[in-house]
């Protein structure tokens, strides 16, 4: 397995299929790179070299007991950049992987970057406070710490068909892609997952957005119950500069799966430019 030291020490487990332009994924909570297979294999297919690492503490890389803040996740990021060497690259983050995006270009730089892409992103910011009373309660994110710490694998078995929108009448994915995410998110350190949902709640991106400097293109599920489009991707597109918004009415949060075939052919002509 191929592996990248960040600049604390931590390795990071990464995948680097195909070649031509280079695009880095960075996955969503609680999952690790594998999510982004269909993606990965897609445009490794048409010319593109797509790259995805497990975040700290989940999947294959390692697992620290600190670190689980977004600074710390950008410069993660950054060191895969730098260690492959990458220019004129893509970003595409998705959920809390839209966190280290935004981070990235704020705190980095868009020196090796050309285009970003969020997906179901977690940014601008998802709670609710006094001066933001659009958010999501913090009540949310007591309620989802509480059930990791009392019982993680039951929590995220349950969480899995909201993140999917699947129910009885609408299915939309498999008991076996079900079972496939649920292996990924166990793959995690408790401490990771727990931290993170305190970190994606409530970190603040609203100063980062302006920032990016490259074409972005924000994608988000008009039926996501998860990461809700009128707190995150709506006011994402607003907020970044010259951004295309694309809305994928009825999609849930996990569009990655849900709405693959769509979701490649819309990021293969967004990053061909």
């Amino acid at each position: 397995m191929a592996f990248i030291k960040a600049r604390d020490g931590t390795q990071l487990y990464y995948k680097d299929w195909g070649s031509g332009r280079p695009v880095v994924f960075i996955h969503g909570w609680p999952l690790n790179a594998d999510m982004w297979d269909y993606q990965l294999a897609h445009l490794a297919a048409h010319g593109i070299r797509a790259i995805a690492y497990d975040r700290r503490g989940f999947g294959r890389s390692e697992q620290p007991w600190m670190g689980y803040d977004y600074d710390t996740f950008a410069d993660d990021l950054a060191s895969v950049v730098e260690e492959l060497d990458l220019h004129d690259a893509g970003l595409v983050g998705f959920s809390m992987g839209g966190g280290e995006v935004a981070r990235y270009l704020a705190r980095h730089g868009s020196a090796r970057v050309s285009r970003a892409a969020l997906i179901s992103a977690v940014t601008p910011y998802l709670l609710k406070t006094a001066e933001h009373p659009d958010g999501v309660d913090v009540s949310t994110f007591d309620r989802m710490v509480e059930g990791l710490m009392k019982d993680r694998p039951h929590f995220i078995a349950q969480f899995g068909p909201q993140f999917f929108g699947k129910t009885l009448l609408d299915p939309k994915v498999s008991d076996e892609t079900l079972q496939w995410t649920l292996m990924m998110a166990m793959q995690a350190s408790g401490r990771a997952t727990q931290a993170c949902v305190r970190a994606f709640s409530e970190t603040d991106f609203r100063g980062d957005l302006p920032k990016f400097g490259v074409p972005t293109l924000v994608v988000h599920g008009s039926a996501d119950k998860t990461v809700p489009i009128e707190v995150a991707g709506r006011q994402a597109a607003k907020l970044i500069p010259g951004a295309d918004f694309i809305e994928y009415e009825g999609e849930p949060h996990g569009l990655f799966i849900t709405a693959k075939d769509r979701l490649n052919a819309d990021l293969l002509t967004f990053l061909r430019g």
